[in-house]
């Protein structure tokens, strides 16, 4: 089959690559639709290995680089493993992320996203750059009628905007401040709205997309280049700031400056992986009773079930956040060079491995 092969560094081919092998136990084989181009994607390309596992193979899935990436993918059943139940061949579906083992502490307690064995789909094992892949049928959830495939490649962002809201314990009448309008961002802008806020206000240093969050709906568009972000906030919050903060901007700055934002006794959300220190005044933080709380990834059966169904029924509007479709000869000079050169044109890429 043709697949989008992770080699190193700035070494992504789209070459000729085995098939899968026959289903396993409670697995299935996809045909791929579409699979979108994720920001680790990106940097898995850029700045790789990250994630791949190189010189010694994940412990779950007893595979290391060279890789097949992507993990965000729609495709149909081609074929179905022993003990299979629930689905059958032609049933289109949308896979979770996300492979734990069953048997940690963490897995025990369902909390499955902190798995010590944990393993990705397109980084730990071979993923959606491929014209078929396997998958656990736990991970697989059936499109809603009436959803695009396309559309439904957003599930899984949507659900890391999903667990975002639900530890940030967003509610009815809050008011909340998203950092940055990327994919996530406004994907957090929505579920936020979902989850009961009464106000949303967005910023976002990029103009077009700031355009797209006001068509979203978001109370209040800010440009933190033109104003001071935690004035502007508390200036349309009565001086108090905003009850929940949820930080998408991914950079030290914005990082620093979401606790700014926030109320006494208000939640700060940070999404994003940024590895580097970043310099915040504790002194705020704790005399104001702020939390701040991280938010990984998402759990299959909560999050992304009902990213899913949200999806599903229109209340998250995933379509302008499409901004292209390309075929997988074009992944490395239309998708993942593109959305180095030109990112402020595109929030989401979509690449599918049955177009010419």
């Amino acid at each position: 089959m043709k697949a989008a092969v992770w080699y190193g560094r700035r070494d992504i081919r789209v070459e000729e690559f085995p098939d899968p092998p026959p289903p396993g136990e409670n697995e299935v084989k996809i045909k791929v639709s579409w699979c979108g181009i994720c920001g680790t994607d990106l940097e898995e390309y850029l700045y790789g290995p990250l994630y791949i596992p190189v010189d010694e193979p994940n412990p779950l899935t007893g595979r290391k680089a060279p890789m097949i990436l992507g993990h965000e993918f729609v495709g149909t059943v081609v074929e179905v493993g022993p003990g299979v139940t629930g689905f059958k061949v032609g049933d289109v579906v949308t896979p979770d992320t996300l492979i734990h083992c069953g048997e940690c502490y963490w897995c025990k307690r369902h909390q499955v996203h902190h798995c010590e064995n944990l393993a990705i789909l397109g980084l730990m094992t071979d993923g959606g750059f491929a014209e078929y892949v396997n998958a656990p049928t736990y991970m697989c959830f059936h499109l809603p009628a009436g959803v695009s495939p396309e559309v439904a490649v957003l599930a899984e962002p949507a659900s890391v905007a999903v667990r975002a809201n639900r530890l940030a314990r967003t509610s009815f009448g809050d008011s909340v401040a998203v950092i940055g309008a990327g994919t996530i961002g406004l994907l957090c802008l929505q579920t936020a709205f979902l989850s009961g806020a009464s106000q949303v206000y967005v910023l976002e240093i990029d103009s077009s997309r700031r355009e797209v969050a006001s068509q979203m709906g978001a109370t209040k568009v800010f440009d933190p280049l033109a104003v001071d972000p935690v004035e502007a906030i508390k200036d349309h919050t009565g001086g108090r700031g905003v009850d929940v903060v949820l930080e998408a901007g991914g950079n030290a700055k914005t990082i620093a400056m979401a606790p700014k934002l926030a109320c006494k006794r208000g939640r700060v959300v940070l999404l994003t992986l940024h590895n580097e220190p970043v310099p915040i005044n504790f002194f705020p933080l704790v005399c104001d009773e702020i939390e701040l709380i991280g938010s990984f990834s998402h759990i299959y059966d909560e999050d992304f079930a009902a990213a899913v169904t949200l999806l599903g029924d229109g209340r998250i509007n995933a379509e302008p956040l499409i901004t292209g479709r390309i075929g997988l000869d074009d992944i490395v000079e239309k998708g993942l060079e593109e959305l180095i050169a030109h990112k402020s044109d595109n929030l989401k890429i979509l690449v599918s491995p049955q177009m010419e």
